[in-house]
């Protein structure tokens, strides 16, 4: 127990030292990789554990529907558009946030870069390995960003295609509305 109460501190330290030398930006950067996590994590949910109960249930309200024609096909209509927005639900604010992701970074590059100069225009130094230290301690903020985008865009573009598939398939006209219309 001991051990891993150890590694958890060095774990929190190491995290601690990587936000103080990212700046203020990878504070912003963790906050929103919180929350887009958050998301990725619902929507996943959604996919694998409560969009096929949705879906079941979906088909037996279809099934069990027994009025006029024009009225079943109101009905189904209602109940597909109610099933597409959940399929889209969070979606646009994931995206959203995958493309912030990169920018934020660029700005802590930008603001890493102006504190570099600063200091050395302070010192009155041109030291290279100061502004060595310096310009990679401002590009962290960038290559966070840019990882945290990737990851992000890589299960976006799954889940977008999945819910365009799901789409297409609740597109798709009952059976026994289509026999009826027929």
């Amino acid at each position: 127990m001991n051990a891993l109460s150890q590694s958890w501190q060095q774990a929190w330290l190491t995290l601690g030292q990587l936000l103080y030398s990212g700046g203020w930006v990878l504070v912003l950067l963790l906050v929103i990789t919180a929350l887009l996590s958050s998301l990725l994590l619902e929507r996943y949910w959604f996919r694998f554990v409560s969009y096929p109960q949705l879906l079941i249930n979906y088909q037996r309200r279809l099934m069990q529907k027994q009025s006029a024609k024009h009225l079943q096909a109101a009905y189904w209509l209602s109940l597909r558009c109610d099933m597409e927005l959940k399929l889209d639900q969070h979606l646009s604010l994931i995206k959203s946030l995958v493309g912030l992701c990169p920018l934020i970074g660029l700005l802590g590059t930008v603001t890493g870069m102006i504190h570099v100069f600063d200091t050395m225009a302070l010192a009155g130094s041109s030291d290279p390995k100061l502004m060595s230290a310096g310009i990679a301690r401002a590009t962290l903020p960038t290559m966070a960003g840019m990882s945290i985008a990737l990851i992000a865009v890589i299960n976006f573009t799954y889940l977008k295609r999945w819910s365009s598939r799901s789409k297409l398939f609740l597109q798709q006209r009952p059976q026994h509305l289509a026999k009826g219309n027929s």
